[in-house]
């Protein structure tokens, strides 16, 4: 491919082996999507690649195409035994290196089955592509050793306990200065009985402003031993992504409590929240707990905190495939009082091209180019500061802003609330 790093030319297992991977994926919901796509076209606009990049590959049929195209040649009557007489494809080489140009130029963001008249998923039939990747072990090998590195903690957890409570006792003295009246421990950790599990990002960024914040509220809370982010969902290795959340699940469920909040990202809330099914405690997103603080009044913000104007960048995974929508925008009017809507909104927003784990694959020219509409969107606003609620988009709208020269200051919701908050 061109613009993201080609897979490269040999499939590297045999034909029957991903035949048998792809039949795996091929449940009732899976072979609608991949037989019922009438080629309409409506989905073509709603990727922001395309917007951006505007190449047939990078539509949302043009890249279930490819799936399509093996479907049919392998799971077909037709294709199996005159494959000549319709369009289809071999599992080779170049089918693999079109398969990681459609799987890794999809952040996943799902706004094309928002205007879909059948709901087509085109993520789950990217997970297809990527299933296929990794039996041809032409995954991302980045987004392989993440996902192996969360892991590895996970059976490690007993040898760097020590470690990270001396590390969060540091913290200690950047919490009191959001919130004086924090008690000592300033971040629980190993609270059992606790209500609240909090399972931050690796940095005391993702910590710091949450710890406050809880702290106001006076919450019943302790802080996880692992991060958030699951690097095996953007794999698309199902089951290391469930490895990854077990750490999570299990420590909640040895801890006892009834919430599991996640830090401002929206793959980890989207994964924890509807992939894993019911665990005996809820999982939140942590803008949705600063806004029931705020509605039971258990934490009161000054309304003139932030006097810019401001405008909010709806998180894929958390809103359009999650509906955590209004949260957002109720904590912001709460401390901005010049706030701004982008256009398109909520579940129109654009994507802001760095999810499916591109961020953390680097990509930089490819994220860039392929998110110019989203740079266009942000600088329409005239807004001096973009607020959001996940790591993912933050990192990609900061990147944005300095490559269009936005001049644009990109916040986390959390910071900006934690700065707010009133005494009293």
């Amino acid at each position: 491919m061109e613009e993201v790093m080609s897979a490269g030319t040999d499939a590297g297992v045999g034909v029957g082996a991903l035949k048998e991977l792809f039949e795996k994926k091929l449940n009732s919901a899976m072979r609608l999507y991949l037989e019922s796509c009438a080629r309409c076209g409506l989905c073509v606009d709603s990727c922001h690649v395309y917007a951006s990049m505007p190449q047939t590959r990078y539509t949302a049929v043009g890249r279930a195409e490819v799936v399509r195209k093996v479907f049919k040649r392998y799971f077909k009557l037709q294709g199996r035994f005159a494959p000549w007489l319709g369009e289809t494809l071999d599992l080779d080489g170049l089918s693999v290196d079109a398969l990681y140009d459609a799987a890794f130029s999809c952040t996943g963001c799902r706004r094309c089955m928002v205007h879909c008249p059948f709901g087509i998923d085109t993520q789950l039939i990217m997970s297809i592509a990527k299933a296929l990747l990794i039996g041809a072990d032409k995954e991302p090998k980045l987004l392989s050793m993440l996902a192996d590195m969360s892991i590895a903690k996970g059976e490690s957890v007993e040898e760097t306990r020590a470690d990270f409570a001396q590390a969060l006792a540091n913290l200690d003295g950047e919490v009191r200065a959001l919130w004086p009246d924090s008690p000592m421990p300033a971040i629980p950790y190993e609270v059992p009985g606790s209500r609240v599990l909090y399972v931050a990002l690796a940095g005391s960024h993702s910590i710091v402003s949450a710890a406050a914040l809880m702290n106001a509220a006076q919450e019943s809370w302790c802080i996880s031993s692992f991060e958030a982010v699951n690097f095996a969902s953007f794999l698309g290795d199902a089951q290391k992504a469930k490895k990854v959340a077990q750490r999570i699940i299990d420590e909640a469920k040895r801890l006892g409590v009834e919430e599991v909040a996640i830090v401002e990202c929206g793959t980890a809330f989207r994964y924890l929240k509807h992939m894993i099914g019911p665990q005996g405690f809820e999982v939140v997103a942590f803008v949705e707990l600063i806004d029931r603080y705020l509605a039971k009044g258990r934490i009161r913000l000054d309304p003139m905190s932030l006097r810019e104007k401001v405008t909010y960048h709806d998180p894929c995974q958390l809103a359009r495939n999650s509906g955590v929508i209004e949260e957002p925008r109720r904590v912001l009017r709460a401390l901005a009082p010049d706030f701004v809507e982008m256009t398109p909104n909520r579940e129109e927003n654009w994507c802001c091209g760095g999810g499916g784990g591109l961020v953390a694959m680097g990509e930089e020219e490819f994220r860039m180019k392929s998110s110019k509409v989203k740079a266009e969107q942000m600088r329409d606003t005239g807004a001096s500061v973009v607020v959001t609620a996940c790591e993912n988009c933050h990192s990609q709208l900061s990147d944005l802003s300095r490559h269009y020269e936005l001049g644009q200051r990109v916040e986390f919701l959390s910071h900006l609330a934690a700065r707010a908050l009133l005494r009293g």
